[in-house]
């Protein structure tokens, strides 16, 4: 059990869901009713019968234990003169209630999936006062049953983003009744798509497959989320032929099932896939009959559920049909579909719930008159990228079955898939959906989330909104980022956590991380700069919060925020250092071979953080959720495995290196000699990567003298002037008995000026150890054209970092010029 232990004066009030007023407190108040004493939680009394109510009793139990450390009693006798009293209108103690008008029947009759939660005195014999959590029906029950879980701290996402639960010892009621109304949308659900590599490896090694012990965590998140409605896995897997307690569970606990747009009457594509040899072509013009038993079959294993009909018909594993297909086709099959449920199920179809798709060419034929039964939900889609296709005319005639949306988050197909990661920001989302509140699609709401993970927040605010799209506007959106925040990571967090989980987004959609790549953006205007230093920035200020979070939100945090942030940010290193790469590559300049080393270094980065998300985070529990292939997309569907995008490397100048004055200066690394020269056992040394640059130079061993070793530079000289020679040296210091080392230096075998550059300190030391470099300077007069500089060490010990040449053009720098080789 996962609990965190935190200052309760911050944290005096619980979360409400968005738009619940709060009923929950953590201090006592006027008239408040202790729920929780000294760790303590009241009992649980119930009488209902109802198998799902009772699953959600056995949480909230669970609930207050992961609250309180103490599981809650339920019982069906009173055993505590204070108690939490739980029933729908069907249940006799609610019913009760309502004759003894201590609850108002009005608030919940005639009502779908409402609740009530009310404070009420003497409830029943032996009970004094009680929480009384009241539903119009099963759902609604359940929904004010999590609610209460909610407000006592539990957020939804406690099991599938691992949130942690701050402990309590009391717990308050408020007095009065609180509601959240009736959702505005009938279905409000999701739809787990595109399962594979990622939901589906995990979902086998963690629970077997797709079958009811994970699909129990699935349904149970729906309720405390408000939603009621699943189009479950269908790419490898069969929700009703694989595990027939998924279709049982669901019924039990209060979740409608459909089946997506191409799989018609209740049957999963994989049921027909893996029986084609039985059922023959997918073909309703010369394979009627059988396909006719297949759907037949599919409504005889429902019969009794409140499962959702899709009818209607598309090709063959959600292609188009094919191109003979015609209207009067496809309402024949429409038609055939009808007659085996008013067959099965004894009664009119008209009083079974279905739904027929417009999706992709479906849409088309809609368009051109096919028309469908009145009491058929018309569920219209949006364009796999959030945008809304069609909407119903604002003065079309009301339909009987109304109209649906399916929305996505997660997308497979042209002109490249969207699978890995969110790309939904929240006013776009808002936007679309509030035109699709507006124009009259109230009865379904569905959303396509793929793995389901990492769509958590997407998913909240999908749901939220499902319920009730008015409470949302433009101006309170933010507000609900930061609610949803604050559940997850508390007061303290919620505003900065929400900022970041807020921007990323929005950067994603600029340009989905599947179709970004090296050419997306521009040099023009600073345009690519412009796109990577956002989202460094974003990247530094998760990494900072991460740092302030308690160590109990890290898993969390790194789930919803750090990861996306992480991941998306370096995604926009590799490409944009690719695109540095090939810029650079084409003026054969060699600065593109550390761009391509970048490339090779943020492409195994994303290994690693995948790798973090899958096997060290919260333990390994959500292994295999990043491993969708997001790098390497040539065409629309992913590449067998990652690919590294493409570098050039620059062949780098071997000896003999040759200079030229560039803008009235020389930059020389001192490893980049023309010529070296060395006598007996001496020898010249690089050393990698010592000092600010590239390297160092010296000689060994460090114990000979080495004054017939020397350094020569080619330099080709743009005009004859007196030129300043600036030796940067590692800031050794005079150990050999304050004597100090020295060097010799001259242009083309000339007079040489020897150099003592630390004989003495001269106050300097501490400007040495800080910088840390030795600046040396010489002063000599060379002409236009080709000239030799000659260095000779005449102490061991010296270290050789960088040659700075001012011709009149040196500009001041902390690194110095770049090197200006000869092309």
């Amino acid at each position: 059990m996962n609990k965190l232990f935190l200052s309760l004066a911050a944290l005096s009030l619980s979360v409400a869901s968005f738009g619940a007023e709060p009923f929950i407190t953590f201090r006592p108040d006027a008239g408040s009713l202790p729920l929780v004493r000294a760790g303590k939680p009241l009992p649980i009394l119930s009488d209902e019968q109802e198998a799902g109510i009772r699953m959600a009793l056995e949480s909230l139990s669970a609930d207050f234990a992961r609250v309180t450390g103490t599981r809650a009693a339920l019982t069906a006798t009173p055993s505590d003169s204070l108690c939490i009293l739980v029933g729908s209108l069907e249940s006799p103690l609610i019913r009760q209630l309502i004759k003894d008008k201590k609850l108002d029947e009005k608030m919940l009759k005639g009502k779908r999936e409402t609740y009530v939660l009310q404070t009420v005195d003497r409830p029943t014999e032996g009970v004094s006062r009680a929480l009384v959590i009241a539903g119009s029906d099963k759902r609604g029950t359940i929904y004010g049953i999590y609610e209460l879980s909610e407000q006592l701290g539990v957020s939804p996402w406690y099991w599938w983003a691992d949130t942690p639960v701050v402990q309590r010892t009391d717990v308050y009621a408020l007095p009065g009744s609180y509601t959240d109304g009736e959702p505005a949308v009938k279905y409000r659900g999701i739809f787990i798509n595109d399962e594979w590599p990622c939901m589906g490896n995990w979902a086998h090694d963690k629970f077997g497959g797709f079958n009811s012990k994970m699909y129990a965590h699935v349904f149970e998140l729906l309720l405390r989320l408000k939603g009621n409605f699943l189009w479950p896995a269908m790419w490898g897997s069969a929700f009703y032929a694989d595990d027939a307690e998924n279709s049982a569970l669901a019924d039990r606990m209060g979740i409608v099932v459909g089946t997506s747009h191409h799989e018609p009457m209740a049957r999963n594509h994989q049921e027909y896939a893996r029986n084609r040899n039985k059922y023959g072509a997918w073909d309703y013009q010369t394979n009627a009959k059988n396909l006719n038993r297949f759907f037949r079959e599919g409504m005889e294993r429902v019969q009794g559920t409140e499962d959702l009909i899709t009818i209607g018909m598309r090709g063959d594993g959600d292609e188009a049909m094919g191109e003979d297909t015609n209207i009067k086709l496809l309402e024949r099959i429409v038609k055939e579909q009808r007659n085996i449920i008013a067959d099965v199920t004894g009664k009119s179809a008209s009083k079974t719930p279905q739904v027929w798709a417009l999706y992709k060419e479906v849409q088309d034929y809609y368009d051109q008159g096919m028309k469908v039964p009145d009491d058929v939900t018309l569920l219209f889609c949006d364009d796999n990228w959030g945008n809304v296709r069609r909407l119903p005319d604002l003065d079309a005639k009301p339909r009987k079955g109304g109209y649906g949306m399916y929305y996505h988050f997660d997308y497979v197909g042209a002109p490249r898939n969207s699978k890995w990661i969110n790309i939904s920001p929240i006013p776009r989302v808002w936007e679309q959906l509030n035109l699709t509140y507006e124009y009259g699609i109230r009865e379904l709401w569905v959303v396509n989330v793929g793995d389901l993970k990492p769509m958590e927040y997407p998913i909240d605010f999908f749901l939220d909104m499902a319920w009730n799209p008015r409470r949302f506007h433009a101006g309170n959106l933010r507000e609900h980022t930061e609610q949803f925040c604050r559940q997850q990571f508390g007061d303290e967090y919620a505003s900065e956590a929400a900022r970041l989980l807020w921007t990323y987004p929005k950067y994603n959609r600029r340009v989905t991380p599947e179709l970004l790549n090296a050419d997306t953006y521009s040099f023009n205007y600073g345009e690519w700069e412009r796109v990577v230093n956002e989202y460094n920035a974003l990247a530094q200020d998760a990494e900072n919060l991460r740092y302030r979070l308690p160590s109990a939100y890290q898993d969390t945090y790194e789930q919803l925020v750090n990861y996306p942030v992480q991941a998306s940010a370096n995604l926009y290193n590799l490409y944009y250092a690719q695109a540095m790469n090939r810029r650079l590559a084409k003026e054969h300049n060699t600065e593109a071979n550390f761009w391509a080393d970048r490339v090779e270094s943020c492409y195994l980065r994303d290994s690693l953080l995948s790798h973090h998300y899958n096997k060290v985070m919260s333990d390994g529990k959500w292994d295999h959720m990043m491993d969708q292939i997001h790098i390497g997309y040539t065409s629309w569907n992913n590449p067998d495995h990652p690919v590294m995008p493409k570098v050039t490397r620059v062949a780098v100048p071997t000896a003999p290196y040759a200079f030229a004055e560039t803008d009235g200066h020389v930059s020389i690394e001192a490893a980049h000699y023309t010529r070296a020269t060395a006598d007996g056992q001496t020898r010249w040394q690089v050393i990698p990567d010592l000092g600010k640059t590239l390297s160092g130079v010296t000689t060994l061993p460090v114990t000979e003298s080495p004054e017939q070793m020397q350094l020569e530079y080619d330099i080709d000289f743009a005009k004859g002037d007196t030129v300043e020679v600036t030796l940067l040296l590692a800031p050794t210091l005079n150990f050999n008995h304050n004597k100090g080392m020295r060097y010799a230096v001259s242009f083309d075998g000339g007079e040489e000026q020897v150099v003592n550059f630390n004989g003495h300190y001269r106050g300097e030391l501490g400007r040495w150890q800080a910088n840390p470099i030795i600046e040396s300077k010489t002063k000599h007069t060379v002409g236009a054209g080709k000239h030799t500089l000659r260095i000779r060490p005449l102490d061991a010990g010296i270290v050789f970092e960088k040659i700075l040449i001012d011709c009149g053009g040196l500009k001041p720098s902390y690194l110095g010029a770049p090197e200006t080789l000869k092309d």
